[in-house]
């Protein structure tokens, strides 16, 4: 059995997966937005890219069997099991300390775009940008007029996906610490991950 590793409430991780392995993330309490990056091992500067994968699988968001690409359009991760509805968002940006401001928020809040440097520093890294998340179980449906809604999650306690590295990477998490509006029901929680041989 693999050890179970938490990311706690507003906070990011990051973990360097091997070629062939997989990491298990899981939405322990059901209504956590856990904002995923990846990252070439070997160049930084090499990532997982949320507008080059879109053109590469043709829907706005992944489902299973999908091979997720890099800004370089090589696979990077393979989504191969989702136990959610999913509903994921990639279209939305990390937030960071500008989108509190712009919500109100006068002090310091924590928030995804640190929580990516946070991560990578644990490992001894840098990353090179703060590029656009996969942004799991984030519930922002694109309406009919082209506007979009900011919504709860619909996933449930335990829903998990597993992602298969396609090459040497980092994968990084955050888990959102949105709590100005409703994506994480205003209650950030722990989320937690797995990587599987």
């Amino acid at each position: 059995m693999s050890e179970v590793h938490v990311v706690p409430a507003r906070q990011g991780r990051a973990v360097a997966l091997k070629a062939g392995q997989s990491i298990k993330i899981i939405n322990t309490h059901g209504h956590q937005v856990v904002d995923t990056w990846a990252f070439n091992a070997h160049d930084l500067d090499e990532f997982l890219s949320m507008e080059h994968m879109r053109a590469a699988i043709n829907r706005i968001r992944p489902q299973p069997g999908d091979k997720l690409v890099t800004n370089k359009r090589r696979p990077i991760l393979t989504l191969v099991e989702d136990t959610s509805p999913g509903v994921h968002d990639t279209f939305i940006a990390a937030c960071d300390v500008y989108r509190y401001q712009g919500l109100g928020v006068a002090d310091y809040h924590e928030n995804c775009a640190d929580n990516l440097r946070a991560g990578m520093s644990g490992l001894g890294l840098e990353p090179p940008g703060v590029p656009s998340p996969l942004n799991l179980w984030m519930n922002i449906p694109v309406k009919a007029d082209g506007s979009i809604g900011w919504e709860e999650p619909v996933s449930k306690p335990g829903d998990y996906v597993v992602l298969k590295a396609e090459m040497d990477c980092i994968v990084a998490m955050s888990a959102c610490p949105q709590d100005i509006i409703c994506i994480n029901k205003g209650a950030p929680t722990d989320a937690h991950y797995e990587v599987l041989a």
